[in-house]
């Protein structure tokens, strides 16, 4: 186990000893989140967004497009993985042909040839996998610069991190300016969506962690999650987040589904193993 792993499970450990997820309290961890949400509000206002904007603004649209692509072509070996985790062999089947299409005939994954030919991507991780397999999520929990998990997700981060372009390169210093673009062209992507919720987010910690915690029981269930999901006492039924500060003002503009989606994404986008939708 490497340095970085070993203090990545430490920090988990900790995390579940200070207070466990509960039907009446899924974030346990506030105080500390709060904080280090603070931290990654500070890092994007001063250094991710103006680098982001400044990209955008110098890089044509069909570049971006293809470093997206590339990404997500890497990505999609690991979301492919999971699939099969969770007993989806024919989805798991298609994933691999889709991957194939794209690494061959898109030029590496530059090109998405496999989505008009209605090969649609997929979206799975290992946190999601143990979501299906019972695992409860545990405490909500914000990590320095990756941004919003909780402890079961958390468990998954080695995988997504792997399964990144970082990995294709042969020094660190390659290694790391591949995941400088990979950060850059995901934050530029979402522009937009954190300018939503800057504007309309009373409390922008409560409402990200909502969306959030939302998306991802959304994307456990296949977009057809129950009404209220367990998280400690399989007799006990989790207390659904209501919608944060701000939420309804934003549903009035684009649909509270459709706008939480956005913003759980836009949260996220420093994070650079992340693969949206």
């Amino acid at each position: 186990m490497n340095r970085k792993t070993a203090l990545l499970v430490g920090l988990m450990l900790a995390g579940a000893l200070q207070g466990c997820a509960t039907r009446q309290n899924p974030d346990p961890l506030e105080p500390w989140n709060r904080k280090v949400f603070g931290f990654n509000e500070s890092l994007d206002a001063n250094v991710l967004k103006p680098v982001a904007e400044g990209y955008k603004a110098v890089t044509p649209e069909p570049v971006r497009t293809a470093v997206s692509n590339f990404v997500g072509n890497i990505k999609e070996v690991w979301s492919t993985a999971n699939l099969f985790l969770q007993g989806r062999f024919k989805d798991g089947t298609l994933g691999v042909i889709r991957v194939s299409v794209n690494s061959t005939l898109g030029l590496g994954g530059l090109i998405d040839i496999a989505t008009p030919m209605q090969l649609y991507k997929s979206n799975e991780d290992f946190g999601q996998t143990l979501g299906v397999w019972g695992v409860k999520p545990g405490a909500y929990i914000v990590w320095p610069v990756l941004g919003s998990s909780t402890l079961r997700d958390s468990v998954g981060m080695p995988g997504d991190m792997y399964f990144s372009p970082s990995t294709l390169g042969t020094y660190p210093r390659e290694e790391n300016l591949l995941r400088a673009l990979q950060i850059v062209n995901a934050r530029a992507s979402y522009l937009s969506a954190t300018n939503l919720v800057d504007d309309v987010a009373l409390d922008k910690y409560s409402f990200v962690r909502d969306a959030f915690l939302q998306r991802r029981q959304n994307l456990i269930y296949e977009g057809d999650p129950p009404e209220e999901e367990e998280l400690d006492d399989p007799s006990q039924p989790e207390n659904v987040a209501p919608p944060a500060a701000g939420a309804s003002e934003v549903g009035a503009a684009s649909g509270p589904a459709d706008a939480q989606v956005k913003v759980a994404q836009a949260e996220s986008a420093a994070n650079p193993w992340a693969m949206f939708p």
